[in-house]
């Protein structure tokens, strides 16, 4: 990944819609091909060169992962923080990430392991170029196939991201990214204005001029509700298909 190697996967929501097919389980402890989400996506992000994985949970989700002994890699650190909004949880990221660049999941997002891989490192590379000037990171957006409560991104001929939300259009955001910690300049004004999603967040810093990319993954599936459930062990189990993590370190 590069100079600073940061990473963080947002995992403090409650995952409702999720819960009556995972027997009542929080969403970050769900598993899918017999790992758990959180598991999962921290190995997912030390196998695109991360060096170490800051995670935000909640308490409830703190409590399970002790209680039931949940195995995690140990390059993940949880940091448990009752956020009210995913906004907040990315705020909660930004107050312990070097300054630099980072790399960033939901924890429900299921990318294929070489597209995850190839995310970062064009991300990286995006940042790095002569031409970098002003870029502030990069989404990874995929082809919209008719999911729920998709994130909308309308995008330029250049690839620059125009706007997040409102029409639909060809592409949704993926729930990978790759950003400056700039992004948290706007963390006061946002709460002035009281945003309460990280989606909408997002949306707030184009609109103030941040210059964001899209970078098109070939996949992705977001597990919010029983139907993402088996889809996603559907794909985890395709062995024709790409692989999704490194086995034997989650």
């Amino acid at each position: 990944m590069g100079e600073n190697q940061n990473a963080a996967i947002l995992a403090a929501g409650t995952g409702e819609r999720l819960r009556a097919a995972a027997h009542g389980l929080p969403k970050p402890l769900v598993e899918v091909a017999g790992r758990t989400l959180l598991a999962r996506q921290a190995e997912a992000l030390l196998d695109a060169g991360a060096d170490s994985v800051l995670a935000v949970v909640n308490s409830e989700t703190a409590g399970l992962i002790r209680e039931r002994a949940v195995k995690l890699p140990p390059e993940l650190e949880l940091m448990v923080r009752d956020t009210p909004n995913s906004m907040e949880t990315l705020f909660a990221i930004g107050e312990r990430l070097r300054a630099g660049h980072f790399l960033l999941a939901t924890v429900d997002a299921i990318v294929p392991r070489l597209e995850f891989r190839r995310f970062a490192a064009q991300a990286c590379e995006l940042a790095a170029s002569p031409e970098a000037s002003g870029f502030e990171g990069a989404l990874a957006v995929v082809k919209w196939r008719g999911d729920h409560r998709p994130l909308f991104a309308l995008v330029a001929a250049d690839g620059l991201i125009c706007g997040l939300g409102g029409s639909e259009t060809a592409l949704v955001t993926a729930g990978l990214y790759f950003f400056s910690t700039a992004i948290f300049r706007f963390v006061q004004p946002a709460r002035a204005s009281r945003l309460g999603a990280m989606r909408e967040y997002l949306s707030y810093l184009i609109r103030a001029g941040m210059r964001l990319k899209a970078v098109e993954v070939s996949g992705a599936i977001d597990v919010d509700e029983a139907s993402d459930l088996a889809a996603a062990h559907a794909m985890l189990g395709n062995q024709s298909g790409p692989a999704f993590v490194r086995e034997g370190r989650e």
